[in-house]
């Protein structure tokens, strides 16, 4: 289902993190099916707790490459499509480990509503080596595509170091274009320093998403955010390779609602 997630208030975006796809060092070679079914389960428990969207990512597929296999593509796009189908809130893709030609191609085809995109501008030094941002062709294959795909882009994403300072990477990646910001911790599930998201906030008039370590005991410290993007915090026992628990989505969902009214 398509959508414009920005027009929500302070938006909660639950991830779906995806089995391993074919292409990845983990696939186990059983096809679309278990991927779908793993998939359907989170979509559901993530609408029923109440998400404003949800944002399917191919966390399984650990290692990362840079640029994602073609398999692995084809294999996502089939499954975004599936829960594009099934689903009653707008849906996004993040391709792992930087690849956002393949996730804007997926939401294309798919009628995605957003991307994410992990390194958008500036240079990155990650565990799978110097990944660049790719901005123009990004924004080259949004127009050649013709689709209102929104861009969420991380400045000093997780996972990685970086050379310049905060402030410097939000105004480089917003005078690229994108429609929001994204401000994580140093990793998955990892909280992100409250004062980065004001800082980002001051460096453009771009709204800024938290995209890592949001939980209930800690969400009122980013009270300043745009919105928010939960995996970890969503799954049972708080633990990555868990199944989504519905009663968690519900109590995160109603404490982000309480933020919005200003309680």
């Amino acid at each position: 289902m398509a959508g414009n997630v920005l027009t929500v208030e302070k938006p909660l975006i639950g991830m779906i993190h995806l089995p391993p796809l074919a292409g990845s060092v983990g696939y186990r070679q059983q096809g679309t099916k278990p991927v779908l079914d793993v998939a359907l389960r989170d979509l559901y428990a993530l609408q029923a707790g109440g998400v404003d969207a949800v944002l399917v990512e191919n966390m399984g597929d650990a290692p990362f490459a840079i640029d994602a296999p073609r398999e692995t593509i084809a294999m996502m796009a089939v499954v975004v499509d599936r829960l594009s189908e099934k689903s009653d809130i707008p849906i996004g893709v993040n391709v792992l480990r930087n690849d956002p030609v393949a996730a804007m191609s997926i939401a294309a085809a798919t009628g995605a509503a957003f991307i994410r995109v992990n390194v958008f501008a500036g240079v990155a030094f990650t565990d799978q080596g110097i990944i660049e941002g790719h901005a123009r062709d990004l924004l080259w294959l949004k127009r050649d595509l013709g689709t209102e795909t929104r861009i969420l882009a991380d400045i000093h994403v997780k996972h990685a170091a970086h050379l310049t300072q905060l402030e410097e990477a939000a105004i480089d990646a917003a005078r690229n274009g994108p429609d929001a910001l994204v401000i994580s911790g140093i990793g998955t599930g990892k909280p992100a320093d409250p004062e980065n998201v004001q800082r980002a906030k001051g460096a453009s008039d771009l709204p800024v998403f938290v995209g890592s370590g949001v939980r209930i005991d800690n969400l009122s410290r980013y009270r300043e955010a745009d919105g928010f993007i939960v995996g970890t915090a969503l799954k049972e026992d708080g633990r990555l390779g868990s199944p989504i628990d519905v009663d968690r989505v519900r109590a995160l969902a109603d404490a982000v609602a309480s933020l919005r009214s200003g309680e």
